[in-house]
């Protein structure tokens, strides 16, 4: 399979909100690192923050593009409530080596209804 079609694929998990299944995408040793939050290293630590994210949220990302280039896959998003953003996933093989999300924390919390942190 391709990047993207493997992307393809991990959206599909993603809109079904089992972290166990999204998991099971990852490298052993992946980084994801949302650059609005603090990187998440390792698939077992990646799987414990989908499942919490999918907890507290209702996420669904409905894909504009996904672009492919070699190892990577690009994915421009957006979701129902308006948020929009931007995902680069690194493959090593079929799994994914590094995520990278740019997309605006505040406004997802306000949409979502959740604390925002004070600092």
């Amino acid at each position: 399979m391709t990047p993207k079609q493997i992307l393809q694929n991990w959206v599909e998990a993603f809109n079904e909100g089992d972290a166990d299944q999204i998991a099971n995408f990852y490298h052993q040793d992946a980084l994801n690192h949302q650059v609005a939050n603090e990187p998440v290293k390792g698939k077992e630590a990646i799987r414990n923050m989908f499942a919490e994210e999918f907890a507290a949220a209702d996420m669904t990302c409905i894909v504009e593009n996904i672009f492919e280039d070699g190892d990577w896959a690009i994915l421009e998003w957006k979701d129902p409530l308006g948020l929009r953003g931007c995902g680069f996933f690194q493959f090593s093989g079929d799994k994914i080596i590094l995520q990278r999300g740019y997309w605006d924390k505040l406004s997802f919390l306000r949409m979502q209804g959740l604390p925002i942190p004070k600092e």
